[in-house]
């Protein structure tokens, strides 16, 4: 089932929204004075714009995926919101060997979001977290996918095993998306496929259109490899102080096994990652090395960014969600 069209937030998707309409014609993109990192209007756009080649929207025309007009407006925002990415990599700050350099930035860490889940989280924390995860999490793997057939040569096959792994080996039921939306439900919440797109800030889009961007853009493919490997590194210790929280507020065994299965499987992903994933691909094209590094340094830079947002907000005792929306969707 596709997902509503979410409500625009400002200039950039409201014509985006318009044009697909068929009501307005797109033209080049005014961004004075936004922030191309968090700006709630550019991501969503760039977020509606990706969607076109996932699961698209009840109502838009699936043709408009490959629309000129709608491709030469999302170019746009990229180019500004890539832009701000390389303008904040420093690569002189970390290892030029990419393996190296990926096990420096997994050890460098971030705001402590796990740990305050881990200890303090309610109830609630964890379904505000769940929707905010939700954008990645209901198509898991989908993205890291589509880079796949941008690859060649060894190392390839280390990241098909990683998917496969990630869809549940074939196994109705088992694929991550699929246990996370069975973990949504048990909270309560809505487990189709953006029905909270209204209500995630430009900081949560931001990591989503990460992945997309990467995977994407053959010349980002290397970036879309390093963003796999240290999402791969870093997930066993935050899946573990979720996995705590979820048994301490209790009466949540689908949510558990949600982390449980990620704490199981991404020890031995991130052995796969390094060892025969990242180095074989390096040692046969060294020209994929500094995308590699970049891909792994600016997923960190925006988890940090997401983290920073939510825990203001918690510490706070406020929502880190957008308000909710009274109208109807469009």
């Amino acid at each position: 089932m596709q997902p509503n069209l979410p409500r625009g937030r400002g200039p950039l998707s409201d014509a985006l929204f318009e044009h697909w309409c068929g009501a307005a014609q797109l033209h080049p993109v005014v961004l004075d004075g936004v922030d191309p990192l968090t700006d709630d209007d550019l991501h969503l756009a760039l977020w509606c714009s990706y969607q076109l080649h996932y699961s698209g929207f009840d109502g838009v025309d699936d043709r408009l995926e490959w629309d000129g007009p709608t491709l030469a407006f999302r170019a746009q925002l990229e180019a500004a919101f890539l832009g701000a990415l390389l303008d904040e990599h420093r690569p002189d700050s970390v290892p030029r060997d990419p393996i190296t350099a990926l096990r420096v930035i997994a050890a460098q860490g971030g705001p402590p979001l796990s740990s305050f889940i881990e200890e303090r989280g309610e109830r609630w924390h964890l379904e505000e977290y769940a929707i905010h995860r939700s954008a990645y999490q209901l198509k898991e793997a989908d993205g890291h996918t589509f880079a796949i057939p941008r690859l060649r040569g060894p190392g390839r096959s280390a990241m098909v095993e990683i998917q496969a792994d990630e869809y549940g080996m074939g196994v109705p039921g088992d694929a991550h998306s699929e246990i996370f939306a069975a973990a949504m439900e048990e909270l309560g919440l809505d487990p189709s496929f953006g029905a909270y797109v209204d209500r995630l800030p430009g900081t949560t889009l931001a990591t989503d259109n990460l992945l997309s961007m990467f995977a994407l853009h053959r010349h980002l493919r290397g970036a879309a490899v390093g963003h796999l490997a240290l999402f791969e590194l870093c997930s066993v210790v935050p899946m573990s102080r979720y996995l705590t929280a979820a048994r301490r507020v209790g009466d949540l065994p689908a949510l558990s096994r949600f982390y449980e299965v990620h704490v199981d499987a991404d020890v031995h992903h991130a052995r796969l990652a390094l060892d025969h994933m990242v180095g074989p691909m390096v040692r046969a094209d060294r020209s994929l090395a500094p995308m590699v590094v970049f891909g792994a340094s600016a997923l960190a830079r925006t988890e940090v960014r997401f983290a920073r947002h939510v825990l203001g907000s918690w510490e706070q005792g406020t929502t880190s969600l957008r308000a909710e929306l009274a109208a109807q969707p469009r």
